[in-house]
Order: C-alpha cells, then structure tokens, then sequence
C-alpha cells in the first residue's frame, strides 16, 4: 500500500471520528453547530479557546458535554474577585508518613485535568488570570521552585460575558495571545429554541457515551500537522496576518485608521495548522484559500487591538477583518 494511500485512509479516520464526537454533543446541545466545530478544531490543533457570549446560550453546557464525550478528566473553575493563583494550580501542604516524618507535599489544583473549563475568566483578578498563563503555553506548572508538568491533552476553554463589565478584569494581551481562537457564541434561532425547550422542559434526559479516547486527540493533532501545504498557501496566511498591522506597506485604509497593533506571529501558525484541520473536515487533503479566510476571523479578532478612533466609532476587529479579507 503507497504512502499516500495510507495517510488518505488515516484522513477519512479522522474525519469519522471527528464526525462521531459532534453527534455524541448534538444529543445534548441544540444547534450552535458551527461553534462546537470550531471547538474540535482547536482541541485537535492542541489550541485553547476563549467563548464570548451573552448568559443562557449553553457555553458551560458545550463544554460539560465536550468533557463527557472525552474519556477523560474533567474539571471547572468558577472565578471570582477573590480567587486566589494557588486555587488554580494546587499549593505545598504539610504531610506526614507512616513513619510520622513530616514533610512538604504537593496538592495539585483544578489545573491538573485534561479539559478545564474557566468559567468567566474575565471576573478573577490579573494575578490568578496569570496563573493560567505558564500552564496554557508550557503546560507546566511551577510551585515552590518545583516544576509540574502537565501530561496528555490540556484543552483549556475558558468564558467571559460581554455585557457585564462591572467587576470584571480584561484580559492582557500576553494572556490573550494564547489562546488560539475566541469563538462567538450566537443566540439560537426559533428552530433551535423549540429544540431545547422540548429537550429542557420534559422528562427527556439524553445521555452522551465517553468513547473519545484523549490519546486519540493527540494523534489526530499530530496527523494534522502531516498535511502538505503549498508555499503560495502560506505566503497567503502571512499576508493576512501581516495585513492586521497598520505599518505594513499593503495594509488596507481601513486597517491604517483603526487598528494600533495586528495579530502576532502566533496567530499565523494557529491560522494555517487550524485551515489544514479545516480542510480535512471537508473531506480535502490540500489545503485553499477558502479555509484560511474561514479560520481568520476566529483566529485573529481577539489579537489585534484598536487605536483610540477605532474605539470611538465602535468598530469591531470583525469589520476590520471582513474588509481585509475582501
């Protein structure tokens, strides 16, 4: 069998797959389909995804239902004003052994799970927003001068609330900038609510199997990354990313008078690994233009930051994106 018969029938596998994960969270999530692609998307690019959404559009529940389709561990911090780095990642507790010898051991935190879902990341303070930062890009975590690495898959999915600002802390670009995409959480369509009222309001209670084997996420990352690209691809997903920046020679009008700074060279990769992932689930082997276009907004609106005009006119980075694209 030729190398590329081989890597065709890994390809379809992994479409399968993916495929029977979506359905598994479909019999509990209604709709909101285009959002839990996106999700897989960048659990397989081995990303971490930032929800933005008004309350009661099921962000908590896509991500309880991700983890139970997981086999895997699952844990959700719920931050506050008051939550403290070492509630995330775990602290030196005194112990003692059979031989009554007393002694520093670690106690891991939430931290230490497979997925972890940050509910309303936006709420904790920048210290213990921080705290994720080592563990999201090294995953590792270091307490006392003692590093702890952080094995297998760590799928961060953290929330925020864009109406509520009171009470809330931004966060930095640096923290930002880790996660590989933010994914707008829409509000359903009549359809769709019909749909969970009758899931919500009667005696259904469906059910979703843990069958998705975390070892399994890993490898179809790592098949992803396999995929040849053309240069004339990636020279494409440079001028995209070049073109957020406003001191860039072929920078759009619009990009000049509204954006401060563009995506960094982190929203590149992130672009050009998460279209090859995109182009699979469409039952392509080579990656287009198409997907690049459809993997930019995602990737690049929480990168780029607004001049102080931008702010005033109310403009969006996904108006500044829509144009740039065209």
């Amino acid at each position: 069998m030729s190398e590329e018969k081989i890597l065709r029938d890994r390809l379809e596998r992994f479409c399968e797959d993916v495929r029977k994960l979506e359905t598994e969270i479909g019999r509990v999530l209604v709709g909101q389909s285009k959002v839990v692609r996106n999700t897989v998307i960048a659990m397989v690019a081995g990303g971490h995804v930032l929800l933005e959404g008004v309350p009661g559009l099921g962000k908590t529940l896509l991500v309880r239902t991700l983890a139970e389709a997981v086999e895997g561990t699952f844990s959700r911090i719920q931050f506050t004003p008051d939550l403290m780095p070492a509630d995330l990642t775990g602290t030196n507790i005194m112990g003692e052994n059979v031989n009554g010898i007393r002694k520093f051991e670690f106690q891991k935190g939430p931290v230490f799970a497979n997925i972890v879902l940050a509910d309303e990341i936006n709420r904790a303070t920048p210290k213990t927003q921080s705290a994720l930062l080592e563990a999201m890009q090294e995953h590792s975590v270091t307490v006392g001068g003692v590093t702890h690495r952080l094995e297998g898959l760590f799928f961060v999915l953290a929330t925020q609330n864009p109406l509520e600002m009171e009470g809330t802390y931004p966060l930095p670009e640096a923290q930002l900038d880790r996660f590989f995409c933010k994914i707008l959480v829409t509000f359903p369509t009549a359809d769709e609510m019909v749909g969970i009222l009758d899931r919500t309001t009667t005696a259904a209670n469906p059910k979703v199997e843990a069958t998705f084997p975390t070892h399994r996420i890993l490898e179809m990352g790592k098949l992803a990354r396999e995929v040849p690209v053309v240069d004339e691809i990636v020279r494409y997903a440079v001028e995209l990313c070049m073109g957020t920046h406003p001191d860039y020679p072929k920078a759009t009008p619009f990009v000049r008078k509204y954006v401060r700074f563009g995506a960094s060279p982190r929203g590149a990769q992130s672009l050009l690994l998460g279209a090859k992932i995109n182009a699979i689930l469409d039952g392509r082997f080579n990656v287009s233009r198409e997907d690049l276009k459809t993997l930019a907004p995602m990737v690049f609106r929480h990168r780029m930051i607004l001049n102080f005009e931008g702010q005033a006119e109310n403009i969006s980075t996904d108006q500044v994106l829509e144009e740039l694209i065209k």
